[in-house]
């Protein structure tokens, strides 16, 4: 079973990644710099935790494009 995660880091993630999905790509490292050149999180934890969410999505949208 995988990690449950708040509402918070669904709604904003999705909503980052909406707003800019050109930009974020399945690899965790990048989406965390360009989630910080995006928004302004001040909390390490929950950038990185929104950053996971965020590869995530963009996990499943390469899939589906294929």
């Amino acid at each position: 079973m995988g990690r449950i995660r708040t509402t918070l880091i669904k709604r904003s993630g999705t909503d980052i990644y909406n707003s800019f999905p050109d930009r974020f790509i399945p690899d965790f490292k990048h989406n965390k710099n360009i989630l910080s050149d995006v928004a302004t999180i001040y909390s390490k934890k929950l950038r990185n935790t929104i950053a996971g969410y965020i590869t995530k999505i963009a996990k499943q949208n390469t899939k589906t494009r294929r």
